[in-house]
C-alpha cells in the first residue's frame, strides 16, 4: 500500500461536485492479486434490463455483497446480496480509511471486453440517501470514466480509471452529474469495478 497522504488525491475541479481520484490506491502486485481472487470467487450474474420497452442482456456481469440482507434496486433490477467475503471485507476496510465512511454494500461490475459498458446514470437511488458516498475501485484493464453535468452542457470530463485506483464521489455530485463507462472498439482485457456504498 502506498502512502496515500503523501501521494494525495487528484481532486476533480468540477462545479456541484466532490470527486477525488487516487491513482495509486493499490500497488500492482496487490491489485493483480485482488483481481484474480474476485474474478474467480465472486458469484457473477447477468441480468436483463429494459430500455425503451425492449429487454436486453445487461452489457456486463454484476455481483452484490453486503453485511446485511437489504436488496439493492436499479434500472428495474433488484439484487439480493451475498455476505461479504474475507477478501471484500479487507478491501472495504482499506477504502473506509480513505473515505472516512463505513460501507454496508458493494456492487461489483465485470467488464469482459470493450463491448461491455455502463450507460449514463447517477447513483441516486432512494436507498442510498440524500448525498451518497460512492467509493469505486478499478482492477484490470484501464477504462475511461465519463462525466457530464445535468444542466451545464459544456461541463464534461473524462478520466482514465487505472488498475489499482480509487475514485470517491460524495456531497451533491449525484444530484448534478451523470457518469458512464462507454464501449470501446479497442482490443481490451477484463476489468473489475467495486463500488462501495451505503444502503439506508
Amino acid at each position: 500500500m502506498l502512502d496515500l497522504f503523501n501521494n494525495g488525491p487528484e481532486q476533480l475541479n468540477l462545479p456541484n461536485s466532490n470527486i477525488a481520484y487516487y491513482p495509486n490506491f493499490m500497488d500492482k502486485p496487490e491489485a493483480d492479486n485482488y483481481f484474480h481472487l474476485l474474478r474467480k470467487h465472486c458469484e457473477w450474474q447477468q441480468d436483463d434490463i429494459k430500455v425503451f420497452g425492449k429487454v436486453y442482456a445487461q452489457p456486463r456481469l454484476t455481483s452484490l455483497y453486503a453485511n446485511n440482507e437489504k436488496p439493492y434496486s436499479y434500472s428495474n433490477i433488484t439484487m439480493i446480496p451475498n455476505r461479504f467475503t474475507k477478501t471484500l471485507e479487507t478491501i472495504k476496510e482499506k477504502v473506509e480509511v480513505i473515505a472516512e465512511c463505513k460501507f454496508t454494500t458493494c456492487l461489483l461490475n465485470l467488464y469482459r471486453d470493450g463491448k461491455d459498458s455502463n450507460g449514463w446514470h447517477a447513483d441516486n437511488e432512494k436507498e442510498l440517501g440524500k448525498n451518497p458516498i460512492i467509493a469505486s475501485i478499478s482492477l484490470g484493464a484501464s477504462r475511461y470514466f465519463q462525466l457530464k453535468h445535468n444542466s451545464i452542457t459544456n461541463q464534461k470530463h473524462k478520466l482514465l480509471l487505472e488498475h489499482g485506483s480509487l475514485l470517491i464521489m460524495k456531497g451533491e455530485t449525484q444530484h448534478f452529474w451523470k457518469h458512464q463507462i462507454p464501449k470501446t472498439a479497442k482490443p481490451i482485457g477484463e476489468r473489475i469495478n467495486l463500488t462501495f456504498r451505503n444502503i439506508k
